[in-house]
């Protein structure tokens, strides 16, 4: 899977042919009127809405009623008019932090790719897999090849089981109730799960040798955001043969760790310890 394959370019999905089968009208109109509400400061009338969807008051105002449920249309029983509400903004803030993110993190991959010699992600969580946003790829000419793009099942994968720690036993449930397991697959139940999840959460890193892809050693760390939740995770590819366990537990540990920590304080961060002072107790949100 590719960057490319994932992400295809704008224009060049414009131009293409729609099969209309797998259109949902009642989303289109929604959409549209959230399109036509971001260019009115003074607000639509269910009349003027209406007719921009070229639907009755009626179907007009169950799209409104809806949206209004769901925190994307206020409106204002003064004027009878409906304007954006606060969860497009939330939306938007949603997209911004996605960038500021990669933007933030991408010159301290480059830094760790060049102090550790291999190749560095970045990823988020999305359901049951992570999602790489950023990749700087080593100089060596053997290594491990994953893209922008790329999703790989997050109980399995060093970025995975650190994003997954980040969440509550009731979320991690939630999540994966309705998942088979299999142990000759190497999965375990889902209290199995929890288990290592705790340990992972508990020791703030995880170590991979040949555990996902046989012959590729990772480790992965948290980034925080202000509030200290886990926003995504960082991580290391080595080839396995070229790299010792020594390494992997002891200067690649600590080059990743310094480095997701080093992002979380770009994006405002604090641990206990930093807010204390000097003489405060160690960070609650520390790295191991």
């Amino acid at each position: 899977m590719t960057a490319d394959e994932t992400s295809p370019d704008k224009s060049a999905a414009s131009e293409a042919p729609v099969d209309e089968r797998y259109l949902v009208p009642a989303l289109i109109r929604g959409l549209t009127i959230l399109q036509r509400l971001s260019g009115e400061s003074r607000g639509l009338t269910l009349s003027e809405v209406a007719a921009a969807l070229g639907v009755t008051r009626s179907s007009a105002y169950r799209l409104l009623f809806t949206l209004g449920h769901m925190g994307f249309v206020v409106s204002n029983t003064d004027t009878k008019t409906y304007a954006l509400g606060p969860e497009v903004l939330r939306l938007g803030y949603g997209y911004l932090a996605s960038r500021d993110l990669v933007e933030v993190a991408t010159p301290h991959l480059v830094r760790l790719r060049d102090r550790t010699g291999w190749s560095a992600h970045l990823g988020e969580l999305q359901g049951r897999d992570v999602v790489y946003l950023a990749r700087v790829a080593t100089r060596r000419s053997i290594a491990s090849t994953v893209h922008v793009g790329t999703r790989l099942p997050a109980r399995a994968t060093t970025m995975g089981r650190i994003l997954l720690s980040g969440l509550t036993p009731d979320e991690v449930r939630d999540l994966y109730r309705d998942q088979p397991y299999s142990r000759e697959a190497g999965q375990g139940s889902l209290s199995d799960l929890e288990a290592q999840l705790a340990a992972d959460r508990a020791n703030g890193v995880v170590v991979q040798n040949s555990g996902y892809e046989p012959g590729v050693a990772s480790v992965a760390a948290p980034v925080r955001d202000t509030s200290g939740k886990i926003i995504a995770a960082i991580n290391i590819s080595a080839v396995a043969l070229l790299t010792t366990e020594t390494d992997l537990q002891g200067p690649l540990t600590a080059e990743v760790v310094t480095t997701a920590q080093a992002i979380s304080r770009d994006l405002g961060f604090k641990a206990a310890a930093e807010v204390d002072g000097a003489g405060g107790t160690q960070a609650r949100h520390s790295a191991r």
